[in-house]
């Protein structure tokens, strides 16, 4: 096995235990403090609301899209930018109220979300692009194939070249950046002639487009908040039954509180960050349970094997004893585990980089809990202990 230490080191980590207990305790009563004065920032997963995924042929920036935004009392909503490119992310709570809707526009096929995201569409249009709407013209970057094959119809295009036209411009909308950004890119992509012709007097090209819009009521999203929070408790059931079967109860009981300790440290630090709470947040909080029992399983089974050979020993010496002999273990298992998802947090663009900091975090607080928290809980209780037969 390969080994960190030339030598088996002598740390006397269980002596140090009540200074981790001290700094676990104050980090979490912090996360506490925050959750009952700011709360988390969730996602629309839990909160409810329209996430509208928007690309843009022309650099744009934030501050320019809020602007736009502000127009239609939206200058709230949460925009994040995708990578590097000229693609965000848009999420409100907008209601028909906030944006000055009448409800009884509210049709039987058409949901709020929909209305929401027409706002959304017409208050990010330029000048030149609503005088267009306004005359009649369809925008082809943000148009459905059945509208275009409809409008072309309407112009006297026969049905199979209005359908056949309509499947080439959203086909030529899914490639690279979704906007078509010139009328010459239709005749590359097979549209006739004069279906081109049409389109140029009765249609425009949009500077940008809507490439997805989702919606999460508010009832559905405090289900999904439910059974998060169902899920993780589930969790660290199942792993207590797993270790008191498979050990003993207290071993289940000390790592049922390291594997709490984990989750508690990362949704303090979720908090501290504002990282925004979503199912691939809640996904990586049940991996960090998953990670963490790992590594303190491989230190119980050690320890167990411990309290047969070292009887005549203490349990505090036993304990550093197992530990020691599985740090190298420990470190290695966590530093490799560790430079995946900081590559994650570095390089995997917006969208997934909440998951990755819950998952630095986790490695880092589940690599410090197996150390000075697992083995430590059984020294609190250390009287309850199984008594080992003296030699």
């Amino acid at each position: 096995m390969l080994k960190l230490f030339k030598e088996e080191p002598k740390f006397r980590f269980i002596d140090k235990r009540h200074f981790a207990f001290v700094l676990s305790g104050l980090i979490i009563l912090a996360g506490v403090f925050v959750f009952f004065t700011r709360g988390f920032n969730w996602g629309i997963d839990f909160s409810g609301g329209t996430l509208i995924e928007v690309s843009f042929q022309e650099p744009t920036s934030i501050h320019q899209l809020r602007s736009s935004l502000a127009r239609i009392n939206l200058g709230d909503a949460q925009i994040t930018r995708i990578g590097g490119e000229n693609k965000f992310f848009i999420k409100t709570l907008a209601s028909l109220k906030k944006l000055n809707l009448d409800s009884r526009e509210k049709l039987d096929d058409i949901e709020e979300y929909e209305l929401v995201a027409r706002e959304i569409r017409n208050g990010i249009m330029s000048e030149s692009e609503r005088a267009a709407a306004a005359a009649g013209k369809i925008d082809l970057n943000n148009t459905a194939e059945g509208e275009i094959a409809r409008f072309l119809r309407d112009q006297g295009v026969p049905d199979e070249d209005a359908r056949e036209s309509a499947q080439l411009i959203i086909g030529l909308r899914k490639s690279d950046s979704g906007i078509i950004g010139d009328f010459s890119e239709l005749e590359k992509a097979g549209v006739k002639n004069r279906v081109i012709s049409r389109l140029r007097s009765d249609a425009f090209l949009g500077r940008y487009t809507f490439l997805k819009v989702e919606f999460v009521g508010p009832q559905v999203g405090k289900d999904l908040r439910r059974k998060a929070i169902l899920a993780c408790i589930w969790a660290l059931i199942g792993m207590l039954i797993y270790i008191g079967f498979r050990f003993k109860l207290l071993f289940g009981l000390s790592g049922i509180l390291t594997l709490a300790h984990d989750v508690m440290v990362a949704l303090a630090f979720i908090l501290f960050f504002r990282i925004e709470m979503s199912l691939q947040v809640v996904a990586a909080l049940l991996t960090i349970v998953g990670y963490s029992i790992n590594d303190t399983i491989v230190v119980f089974d050690r320890l167990r094997d411990n309290l047969k050979i070292m009887r005549k020993d203490n349990l505090g010496t036993i304990l550093d004893k197992t530990i020691n002999q599985t740090l190298s273990r420990s470190i290695f298992t966590s530093v490799t585990t560790l430079l995946v998802v900081l590559s994650l947090y570095v390089f995997g663009g917006e969208v997934i980089r909440p998951m990755a900091f819950t998952m630095v975090v986790g490695v880092i607080a589940g690599s410090y809990s197996t150390i000075f928290q697992s083995c430590a809980w059984l020294k609190v209780w250390e009287r309850f202990l199984l008594k080992r037969k003296k030699s």
